[in-house]
């Protein structure tokens, strides 16, 4: 059981950045991953060590964040109070910030679907392979959406060299 927690525990790291670049949201995210280690020492005995913990972590969490995705499409979405705030005067240090920012919001508005497989792939640089098993899907559609979502950061942001990760 200590080898399985010290494999679940390395992976604790890769786990948070992936919620996070899922959900934008650091409470969310937290939640995700708490949720995941839950169920990965609760589940532990479906766990069968064919291969590394990783992708099963991962699987968890992404079908966790599927089924709050679902969730609150029947509930409706929680409205945060605060307005957002005017960057009408940025100076310029604020300028890579506010690309950072624009970049940041045309990934929200891909659908879940290209940004699971992108951030799969480009946050932690999976091979394509990986994240085939880990969405459940052929390579040939991995590859598919991670190009189209590329696309569609590239026009979102007006960006023709954006490049977030070279094929391998």
């Amino acid at each position: 059981m200590t080898v399985f927690l010290d494999e679940v525990e390395a992976c604790i790291p890769a786990l948070r950045r992936y919620a996070r670049a899922l959900s934008h949201d650091r409470d969310i995210a937290d939640d995700l991953v708490q949720d995941c280690l839950e169920r990965a020492v609760r589940k532990r005995s479906l766990f069968r060590p064919v291969g590394p913990v990783r992708p099963w972590l991962f699987r968890i969490l992404l079908n966790l964040y599927r089924n709050d995705k679902r969730r609150i499409r029947r509930q409706g979405p929680h409205v945060p109070i605060e307005g957002e705030a005017d960057h009408s005067g940025a100076s310029g240090n604020q300028v890579s910030r506010l690309e950072l920012a624009e970049v940041a919001r045309a990934l929200q508005r891909l659908p879940d679907e290209h940004r699971e497989a992108l951030m799969l792939v480009a946050l932690e640089g999976m091979t394509y392979v990986e994240a085939s098993a880990i969405l459940e899907i052929p390579i040939g559609t991995v590859m598919s959406r991670i190009s189209r979502a590329r696309q569609a950061l590239r026009t979102a942001t007006d960006a023709p060299s954006l490049r977030l990760r070279s094929v391998k």
